[in-house]
């Protein structure tokens, strides 16, 4: 299903990379950022990441908890987030079902790989109402950064 501006966010529960489940409803009270990515320790994912990484503090001044999605499992993400430093959550979605869930994910992609996640991005908002909502249909893209930041600034 399409996820449209103004809906509820659809609940999930993953294992994060440190292999503690996280529940997106329970997250409630601060604005959340999701960022499904197809695959850790690619070129374009890294960069991405790391620019999140690097401006981790425009997140966190806007109350805002970055929480970054593949199908990777959680032994992979736990490599990538410890290689990279990453000071946020990676959370795996091996069996595709948040990814499907949230329309962000190639049934077809590189290599005749199946079930890769999409690079979309999500910002939800203090109650778990979707604001912001960007599927790329192209990997080598990356979201809307600036629009990103924008919507959260305007959740304050």
């Amino acid at each position: 299903m399409k996820i449209e501006i103004g809906q509820t966010a659809p609940n999930f529960t993953l294992h994060d990379s440190d292999k503690n489940k996280v529940t997106l409803s329970e997250l409630r009270g601060q604005n959340v950022l999701l960022l499904f990515f197809p695959q850790a320790f690619t070129g374009v994912c890294t960069k991405e990441l790391c620019g999140v990484r690097d401006n981790i503090a425009l997140y966190n001044n806007a109350n805002a908890r970055v929480l970054g999605i593949s199908v990777d499992s959680v032994f992979t993400l736990n490599k990538f987030k410890e290689e990279q430093h990453y000071n946020f959550s990676l959370l795996s979605d091996f069996n595709k079902e948040v990814s499907a869930l949230y329309n962000s994910i190639y049934h077809d992609w590189i290599l005749d790989m199946k079930g890769v996640s999409k690079r979309s991005a999500f910002v939800i908002d203090k109650e778990g109402t979707i604001r912001y909502a960007e599927v790329l249909e192209n990997a080598g893209e990356v979201p809307n950064f600036e629009k990103i930041q924008e919507v959260l600034a305007r959740l304050n």
